[in-house]
């Protein structure tokens, strides 16, 4: 029943773009999805969303020449602070247990150290696991950094190990209230059985769970951030009822997220990820259109969970990160498009991966130039999308209605609160179009600021 009720709201969302009313879903999307984003019936404590920001990688701007990493600190404090997460493990964070007791927190510290000095609020992913805890050997120069090696999940009879580093890392950092259990399912996929081992993954989530809820009243855990993926309508594991244009959903990682969803422990807010394009190949049938899949699978999340702040850890609208070839505003555009989806779905939390690359030629998305030098650390134009969304769109915003001109609607991506006007031109060509009552002519793909 409520995937048959997703396929008749896609019709309602058409017949507004007819009309024009492309913004006026935002006025009345909190009553489709059960409520206003983030809020379910008081069940979901005070702070379980933290707002739009980004995830540190393995070069951030911790580090580089002293010059460049406090004009980030400055870029990210002067703009109030943003979302910033950090693993324990990986991207930039060494070994945080080489050996059973013997800790080395010092990359991970840094990091932290960044975080606090640039005023942001710190989310801990909770991956990826230390090598003696999947089957390698112990001492921090035994550390095998491989991907595959990386991936690979704690073994059964160390979940409790896991569970006991994840209460330390949360007794080392008591000022952080967000922790994410694990990433995208890494080594959890069932080989023999084609399907994730998702009763695997939620006995480790619920270990951790309960060895972070005993660490302090205030600590918010969240899961189980599966790569919401989607194919091609005829893939033999294609949904047969979350689907739109833009493909379908792989009803393998549906399953996975039902069975946490009714096995789990608790949870203060759930966590996903995934792209707006199908596993594989391209956008359907473009950029634009493909964002739907972000909303489509915000809401039926949300259905799910009744109401539980959704994150999402990753969200991706570019195949290939960066090789797509399209020019900076291009990719500032669809990557408005999808923030503006993930809204639609419910969502009051993303976290926008791979703030920065070392030198090299140009640097497609990234959101200031390297801070390896002594004149890096500038903001580049993805950087003033995700902290003005912030900024503009904070947990419990109440979206509005504005009016759009009926003949440019389909055109145009907007969303409204009662200060702001996100306007985002999705053709490659000029458009005149008249929104919430001023006229405006848009470059091709240009993102407009509009105050109310």
């Amino acid at each position: 029943m409520a995937c048959q009720g997703w396929e008749s709201y896609g019709r309602w969302w058409r017949l507004l773009v007819l009309f024009g009313g492309i913004a006026a879903v935002l006025a009345v999307l909190p009553a489709l999805l059960g409520g206003p984003p983030g809020r379910a019936g008081g069940s979901a404590p005070p702070g379980a969303a933290v707002g739009w920001g980004f995830t540190h990688t393995r070069f951030s701007a911790d580090g580089g020449d002293p010059a460049a990493t406090a004009r980030v600190r400055r870029l990210l404090t002067s703009g109030g602070g943003l979302a910033q997460d950090q693993a324990i493990m990986g991207w930039g964070a060494d070994n945080p247990e080489p050996s059973r007791g013997h800790y080395d927190f010092g990359a991970l510290d840094r990091r932290v150290g960044f975080v606090r000095a640039s005023g942001g609020t710190l989310v801990i992913t909770l991956c990826c696991a230390p090598d003696w805890m999947k089957g390698g050997e112990s001492g921090a120069d035994r550390t095998d950094w491989s991907r595959s090696a990386l991936e690979t999940a704690p073994a059964p009879a160390h979940y409790q190990d896991f569970a006991d580093l994840a209460a330390t890392v949360a007794r080392r950092y008591p000022d952080v209230r967000h922790f994410i259990v694990w990433n995208e399912f890494k080594g959890f996929w069932d080989e023999a059985g084609n399907r994730w081992d998702y009763e695997g993954y939620t006995r480790l989530y619920n270990l951790v769970y309960r060895a972070l809820k005993k660490t302090g009243e205030d600590v918010m855990v969240g899961g189980p951030y599966p790569v919401m993926d989607s194919v091609a309508p005829d893939d033999p594991h294609a949904s047969p009822a979350v689907r739109g244009a833009w493909g379908a959903m792989d009803q393998r990682v549906l399953d996975a997220f039902s069975y946490w969803n009714t096995h789990k422990a608790g949870a203060d807010f759930t966590v996903v990820d995934g792209a707006s394009y199908p596993r594989g190949g391209a956008p359907r049938p473009d950029e634009f259109t493909a964002t739907d899949k972000l909303t489509a699978v915000g809401a039926w999340v949300r259905r799910r969970t009744h109401g539980l702040p959704l994150w999402w850890a990753e969200y991706y609208v570019e195949p290939g990160d960066g090789a797509a070839g399209w020019s900076e505003p291009h990719r500032v555009a669809v990557q408005a498009a999808g923030m503006i989806a993930l809204v639609r779905g419910g969502a009051e939390t993303g976290f926008y991966w791979n703030p920065e690359q070392r030198t090299g030629p140009g640097c497609p998305g990234c959101l200031w130039t390297p801070t390896d030098r002594a004149d890096g650390g500038r903001p580049l134009p993805m950087y003033d999308l995700v902290s003005r969304f912030a900024a503009a769109f904070p947990p419990g915003t109440t979206y509005r209605t504005v009016s759009v001109d009926p003949a440019a609607a389909s055109g145009l991506r907007v969303l409204a609160s009662d200060r702001t006007v996100l306007v985002v031109n999705t053709r490659d060509r000029t458009t005149g179009a008249r929104v919430d009552g001023g006229r405006l002519r848009l470059r091709p793909y240009e993102v407009r600021w509009l105050d109310r």
